[in-house]
């Protein structure tokens, strides 16, 4: 089966999500700096939620452009992770709207953690598609990153209840750690 359809529209749903998230960001009442006070938690989750998602869609972009073709799984696993991106536009307004405060917080993280899940669901039905020796099998070997992210949402979700800004520096790290694709990717794109 072509992976084709699931680029596009995979493209086209986190293009939507980010678009929607722009749309949430209110222009200040007032042109002096005390203006922007209000908007600032808004604006500084949006930057956090934008590194995200396009992380996602980067990532996306390298998997498939080494995935040689997909299934009924490996369609029903990306809607999978589209869900759980779709949900990081309503969990960003909600923990920006409420200046950080541990419940939204806390289910931002749940939100980022099951992206990750979904991700890990992908990326196996991916390899198992197309077998241990595929170049994707390769490339991720034993997802080190993969599994440092999910221990820092695994942390970070409860300490939100403690120090939200805690929570927030892990969220922050985790986006860190994948900003730059996986060169082992990167390098078999190149070939």
């Amino acid at each position: 089966m072509s992976k084709t359809r699931l680029e596009t529209f995979s493209d086209a749903v986190i293009a939507i999500l980010i678009t929607i998230m722009v749309l949430e960001l209110h222009v200040p009442h007032g042109s002096g700096w005390s203006a922007l006070r209000p908007v600032v938690p808004v604006f500084l989750t949006y930057v956090l939620s934008f590194a995200f998602l396009g992380i996602y869609w980067n990532n996306h972009h390298h998997m498939f452009s080494i995935c040689a073709r997909v299934n009924g799984a490996v369609l029903w696993a990306n809607l999978h992770l589209l869900f759980w991106l779709s949900l990081v536009t309503f969990v960003t307004g909600w923990m920006g709207e409420n200046d950080f405060d541990p419940v939204p917080t806390a289910i931002y993280g749940v939100v980022l953690l099951m992206a990750a899940v979904a991700w890990l669901i992908l990326q196996t039905l991916i390899i198992t598609l197309e077998g241990p020796g595929s170049q994707l099998a390769v490339a991720v070997g034993r997802d080190v990153k993969g599994k440092i992210s999910a221990l820092l949402y695994v942390t970070a979700i409860p300490l939100a209840f403690v120090s939200r800004w805690i929570a927030i520096a892990l969220y922050v790290i985790v986006a860190f750690i994948w900003l730059v694709p996986d060169r082992r990717i990167e390098a078999l794109v190149q070939e």
